[in-house]
């Protein structure tokens, strides 16, 4: 579980993040949802650690992040898988040797330890007979699941995922929407995920967050999204001619 507790953030004299709070539980798929701009991939990164919050306080598990240490922190991330939004792959690394980088890096697993678990994990996002091709030799979609892949190499309490379907079509980010459920509900890890896709939040949103200009604008899940009423949150929601036909 991660809470988020009045967390703000600014750059400069510009305030990005009003006060939020927010609970993720763990097993369960947590959406951030909001336009260009809104805020919500500074509210992503400020939970990651990527930027420091300049107040409030975020708690993983109870351990709250204005009181640690920085050693304390450095092991808190060895706790966070990551999928970025273009799967930020190592081009001159093979797939096996890509999920294997942070067990290289992180762990005193030997070789053959570390060569199982990365086969282990691409097994579970069903890549099998890729090990030895290079990302450029495989497709979009492919790529992706080799970064999930890659993400669940260190078995992460908490996962966190920027815009993970971003240039896929629509039949592979059903299946890169299944992965993330599938692999968030078997370890019951902590998953964040940033996206656009009103598919993913039809599709696997259990509880959804909306930020508009910097502000928690609404809350619910897939279940009430389009009926709640929240003007700011229907104006991103049929922002398209297609929705608002499909309202109709």
């Amino acid at each position: 579980m991660i809470e988020v507790k009045q967390i703000t953030k600014s750059f400069g004299d510009h305030l990005v993040l009003h006060p939020i709070d927010a609970t993720f539980s763990s097993g369960c798929v947590n959406l951030t949802i909001g336009a260009s701009g809104s805020g919500k991939t500074v509210f992503l990164k400020s939970i990651v650690g990527l930027y420091d919050i300049d107040g409030g306080d975020i708690e993983y598990d109870g351990r709250s992040i204005m009181q640690m240490t920085n050693r304390q922190k450095i092991a808190l991330r060895q706790e966070m898988g990551m999928i970025f939004q273009g799967a930020a792959l190592f081009d001159s690394l093979t797939v096996e040797e890509n999920v294997r980088f942070p067990l290289d890096m992180l762990t005193d697993m030997t070789l053959e330890e570390r060569t199982e678990r990365a086969n282990f994990c691409l097994r579970r996002v069903k890549l099998t007979n890729a090990n030895h091709l290079l990302p450029s030799e495989i497709s979009g979609g492919m790529q992706k699941r080799v970064a999930i892949a890659r993400a669940i190499a260190l078995n992460p309490r908490y996962l966190f995922c920027d815009e993970p379907n971003s240039g896929l079509d629509p039949r592979t980010s059903v299946v890169i929407d299944e992965l993330i459920m599938e692999i968030t509900k078997e370890y019951g890890i902590t998953t964040i995920v940033n996206t656009h896709d009103m598919n993913s939040v039809i599709g696997i949103g259990e509880h959804i967050i909306f930020i508009d200009k910097g502000v928690k604008a609404w809350e619910g899940s897939k279940d009430t999204i389009l009926t709640d009423g929240c003007p700011e949150l229907d104006s991103f929601i049929y922002a398209s001619e297609l929705m608002k036909r499909l309202r109709k």
